[in-house]
């Protein structure tokens, strides 16, 4: 059985994304620390599919394929599945749209032998997956920055959701990369 495990940047201020924006992107914040990078790079290599919702698809779809940083090779080949129900076409590469009950789409991707699922961010994708407990890990790195307007990662829970620390390890750029898994009931 697979584990989904959500991989996000987070303001101080518990932000994932700014209005209208790209996830971490414009938070003016320093370039990434490399042990960080070298870290989720290995994480990326080690994953079986990349799960997300169509806003994060397209934005990828968009960046990742003509890219020359160290993410691209990973991002373009790792299987991708992306949430829609309005998406039609997902050109790119390695890429299949899922468009049933996220809950049972979910499920049936864990049950399949195999790699982490791995969800890299889009603030409304993560919200859901977070309503629906559907998250056996989460692995947040916690930027210097507070945005003070923009979406939340845990927003529109019926009931507080307990996490348990894993394991926080600071970073030289000031991030500090947080593994928390659901506490048990």
């Amino acid at each position: 059985m697979s584990k989904l495990v959500l991989m996000m940047g987070v303001s101080l201020d518990g932000l994932v994304a700014r209005p209208g924006g790209f996830g971490a992107g414009g938070w003016g914040v320093p370039p990434e620390d490399p042990a960080l990078k070298a870290r989720k790079l290995g994480w990326l290599r080690q994953a079986g599919l990349h799960l997300m919702g169509r806003t994060t698809y397209q934005e990828m779809a968009g960046f990742w394929p003509t890219s020359d940083d160290e993410y691209a090779i990973p991002m373009n080949d790792l299987p991708k599945v992306v949430f829609s129900k309005t998406l039609t076409e997902a050109s790119w590469a390695g890429s299949t749209i899922a468009s049933g009950d996220l809950a049972d789409e979910i499920n049936a991707l864990k049950r399949e032998p195999g790699k982490d699922l791995i969800a890299w961010g889009g603030a409304a994708f993560a919200q859901s997956l977070t309503r629906l407990r559907l998250v056996d890990e989460y692995r947040l790195v916690v930027q210097p920055v507070a945005l003070g307007d923009g979406l939340p990662l845990f927003a529109g829970l019926s009931t507080p959701f307990v996490l348990d620390l894993v394991e926080a390890q600071a970073y030289a750029d000031g991030a500090v990369l947080h593994i928390y898994r659901p506490a048990a009931e």
